[in-house]
């Protein structure tokens, strides 16, 4: 992948590359408990991306979805690493995704919620990250049950548990985590949706710049970076997204 001065200069405009990055799901980037220094799969992929265009890489963290979509909609950073959902592409140009993610819904053991059909009734509240592919996609699909929203993703759980709710909603390796800390919780035995992760960058940088950041995405499929990123972190119930 050739990259001219201009892609350069559209991605750092402030002389440095900013990525955004999500603590929200820890899929793809949680920080070191020692250093406080965020990684992971997206902040794997941030620095080869920075090398890419041999330029300095500034690390922008979030600790949620909407905060990072928002900073790089507001071009407070110049890409990031977002969910593909049709709201946030009106100011974000999205690559192909590159790792595929599985949504699922968590509830009591003794809940008579048994299958993904019967979360959707007048009397279920499902709680999910404010702002995050599960809060937009829920929003749209969800016709009876109320949405709670949760401030960010790792906190859906713990919303559910303190506030005595029906469902949650959220990444399968957050719940099953969450679950394992906390008796008397399951998972439901069928993905609600499948999360398509990509990288993003403003419309604004223009069609080639976005053009590069998906031509640098599928090179990193194809090279067996992301699988060695996902296996690297030891990542399970992610899979690498299929060449565009």
């Amino acid at each position: 992948m050739n990259l001219d001065s201009s892609i350069v200069a559209a991605f750092t405009p402030t002389g440095k590359l900013r990525a955004s990055i999500n603590l929200g799901n820890p899929i793809l980037a949680n920080r070191d408990p020692g250093s406080g220094a965020p990684f992971g799969v997206s902040v794997d992929l941030a620095r080869a991306f920075a090398a890419k265009l041999n330029v300095e890489l500034e690390l922008v963290v979030f600790d949620a979805a909407s905060k990072s979509v928002q900073a790089v909609s507001e071009e407070r950073a110049d890409f990031g690493f977002f969910a593909v959902d049709p709201l946030r592409g009106e100011t974000i140009a999205f690559t192909a995704p590159y790792v595929l993610i599985e949504g699922f819904y968590l509830v009591r053991a003794d809940s008579p919620v048994r299958s993904n059909r019967d979360v959707d009734q007048a009397h279920n509240r499902v709680v999910v990250g404010k702002g995050s592919a599960y809060d937009l996609f829920l929003t749209r699909e969800l016709k009876s049950a109320q949405i709670v929203r949760a401030p960010t993703s790792p906190s859906v759980v713990q919303t559910f548990v303190d506030q005595h709710l029906e469902v949650a909603a959220g990444v399968k390796q957050q719940l099953e985590a969450d679950a394992q800390r906390t008796a008397g919780l399951r998972l439901l035995d069928e993905r609600f949706m499948v999360i398509q992760q990509a990288m993003g960058t403003p419309k604004s940088r223009g069609p080639a710049a976005a053009g590069a950041l998906n031509a640098f995405v599928e090179e990193m499929k194809a090279s067996g970076f992301v699988a060695d990123a996902l296996a690297r972190h030891g990542i399970a119930g992610a899979s690498v997204a299929p060449a565009a």
